[in-house]
């Protein structure tokens, strides 16, 4: 007799991983043995400490938040929706739970046998391989010696994958996707989607993605009341869709979705909505890399109730960059990724801070993220620098309204501060009055700087040309970018006195080819490696990026660009994004080796291989600057 139980789980179980790597039979047997737990709200599945189950589980309906208990507070760690699973290192390590787990909503998860999972975990070397990368463990390497013979019961050693870093890789994404125009009823696309057993559906016209319809669209604006069954597709669907090429990475996918906010991607021929519809990227089809990673850390950045939240997750970030960095993961990526996690932060200490307050903006405005964030360079924790722009008003209105503003600037700030970004030394942050301003009040301010270049007006130019939207109003932070250009066309001269100052920065080796190092101080007799060999080519970025009008603020998107706009200058521009590229990957690692803002480097504890890697990158350095010298007649300016 036909098991139709068996057969509706099998059915589930099939289309997540690691289910989908293992044949029909093998599943059904699984699927035989499974157990059905149903769990009401915030009921308790196992808590944090207590001794494994027999089982581990897979989300059928529902949501499961993990938490974690630590300084007598509560943390989420997660929240596993539809076919993602929990509870199973603990199995595989034969330890006690390290969180605890709870019925987030209504929910329904299957429980598998572990023993039986044992038998496949031996039979199925696809299986053991996902589930080494993806649960067995939270450390960087999984496959260190220290863990051999300890990650699954009964395996004494197992290889390690080759190419293990799958966010490197080639995305693994739907082909033929299931579509529907947009004259659909939502009533008929939700049939085809329940009988697909897909949680999405394409919209399309001639073949070319319009919009994308899910599940989540079908519960909050059918479900609510908002929409009634029989209207069109068109009118729930999100509308345009995210679109790339066929040969995305995950890296790039794991990008596109934390700045886009969206679970799925479409994969066209050319990687716009131009032209045909080639497959769908879902989240789960990302989430194969599970554990520390960019979206765990940015589900929890939005549920974060608190700074101290915020600080524990930005700490798991800190891992994050470490695991990157020691795996010599491209640095442009690992700048992307972090800086998206530091943007999420400061939006959630934004929200957190207005809510304290009770009262939304008297007016619109932008957060402003300025240096190593505002170029989204800011790896390490380093000090903050943030500025606030509002839209104007009138004279009578001007002192409430930056009242305001300098409240909130000033609660943000804070909550920065508590996450581990240290206040600005200088005070450049927007709970300073000098940098919370209107708009008019700092086009005067930039117009003032690029016309009267003094010593102090030329520090703030360098600093706060690298301002960053955040958060608010982007056509604010658009306004103060086209002004900057304008003024810095019609008084190119100030280029020189910009210049003039990123030359006069002592060079990184002495006449003998030795570091110049510190000659007095805390830091005497080390090599300052922000201010001698990374400064100089963020500064001269900066300066031929003003020139030509380039509005990207990162060091090595600068570079990118020059080599396409001055292509008979482009090996030296190459030279000195390769030249960044090592010094920010050695400052980084440095300052996560040593628990500091990576600035200073102790020569003498260097191995030579290390020193001469170093040393390398000081040509391009020389060759920068005498670029700067000789385009903007640096030797005329006073």
């Amino acid at each position: 007799m036909k098991n139709t139980i068996a057969e509706r789980i099998l059915d589930f179980l099939k289309d997540f991983p690691p289910f989908n790597l293992l044949p029909k039979g093998t599943l059904m047997d699984i699927a035989k043995n499974i157990e059905i737990k149903y769990f009401e709200k915030d009921q308790i599945i196992f808590d944090q400490n207590d001794n494994p189950h027999k089982h581990f589980y897979i989300v059928y309906e529902g949501a499961i938040r993990l938490y974690r208990f630590g300084e007598d507070k509560k943390y989420i760690v997660d929240i596993c929706d539809e076919g993602d699973l929990f509870g199973l290192r603990p199995l595989i390590m034969k330890e006690n739970y390290l969180m605890g787990a709870a019925a987030n909503e209504e929910s329904i998860i299957y429980g598998i046998p572990i023993q039986l999972f044992n038998d496949i975990i031996l039979n199925f070397p696809t299986v053991s391989q996902f589930l080494i990368a993806s649960f067995a463990t939270n450390t960087r390497d999984p496959f260190a010696d220290k863990h051999k013979g300890k990650l699954f019961a009964n395996i004494n050693a197992i290889s390690k994958i080759e190419n293990n870093f799958t966010e490197t890789q080639t995305a693994k994404y739907t082909q033929n996707p299931i579509t529907c125009s947009p004259k659909t009823t939502i009533q008929f696309a939700a049939k085809v989607m329940t009988k697909n057993i897909i949680n999405s559906i394409v919209v399309t016209e001639n073949n070319l993605p319009v919009g994308i319809m899910t599940d989540k669209d079908i519960r909050t604006k059918i479900g609510t009341g908002l929409f009634k069954i029989t209207d069109p597709v068109e009118a729930i669907m999100t509308s345009p869709v995210i679109t790339f090429p066929e040969n995305i990475t995950v890296a790039e996918a794991q990008i596109a979705r934390l700045k886009h906010k969206v679970s799925h991607l479409c994969i066209t021929k050319d990687g716009t909505t131009n032209t045909e519809l080639v497959g769908i990227l879902a989240e789960h089809d990302l989430n194969l890399i599970q554990g520390n990673n960019p979206f765990l850390l940015t589900k929890q950045i939005k549920l974060a109730k608190d700074a101290e939240t915020l600080k524990y997750i930005r700490t798991k970030a800190s891992e994050l960059t470490k695991g990157y960095i020691d795996q010599e993961i491209p640095i442009y990526f690992v700048t992307k990724v972090i800086s998206e996690i530091n943007t999420a932060i400061t939006k959630r200490a934004i929200r957190l801070s207005i809510k304290e307050i009770g009262t939304e903006s008297p007016v619109s405005y932008t957060w402003l993220a300025l240096g190593s964030q505002g170029r989204k360079e800011q790896l390490l924790m380093t000090d903050q620098d943030n500025a606030l722009v509002f839209e104007n008003v009138p004279e009578e209105q001007l002192a409430e309204t930056k009242k305001y503003f300098l409240e909130l600037a000033s609660k943000v700030t804070q909550k920065l501060h508590i996450v581990g970004f240290e206040y600005c030394p200088a005070n450049i942050m927007a709970s300073n009055p000098k940098w919370c301003l209107s708009v008019n009040e700092w086009k005067h301010q930039f117009k003032d700087w690029i016309k009267h270049p003094t010593s102090d007006k030329i520090l703030n130019s360098i600093i706060f040309f690298d301002f960053e939207y955040i958060y608010g109003d982007q056509k604010l932070y658009d306004k103060m970018t086209k002004a900057v250009f304008k003024y810095i066309q019609k008084k190119q001269v100030f280029l020189g006195f910009l210049s003039k100052v990123t030359i006069e920065n002592p060079a990184p080796l002495g006449f003998f080819k030795q570091f110049l190092v510190e000659a007095d101080g805390e830091n005497k007799d080390q090599f300052n490696i922000k201010n001698r060999a990374i400064r100089p080519l963020v500064d001269a970025a900066r300066i031929f990026s003003l020139l030509h009008n380039i509005s990207a603020n990162n060091t090595i998107e600068r570079y990118e660009k020059l080599m396409e706009i001055e292509p008979q200058n482009s090996d030296v521009f190459e030279s000195c994004a390769n030249a960044f590229k090592i010094l920010l990957q050695f400052r980084t690692s440095q300052g996560l080796t040593n628990n500091d803002n990576g600035k200073f480097v102790d020569i003498n504890n260097l191995s030579k291989a290390d020193r001469l890697k170093l040393k390398s990158c000081f040509k391009p350095i020389k060759n920068i600057q005498e670029s700067l010298k000789l385009r903007f007649n640096v030797s005329q300016i006073p």
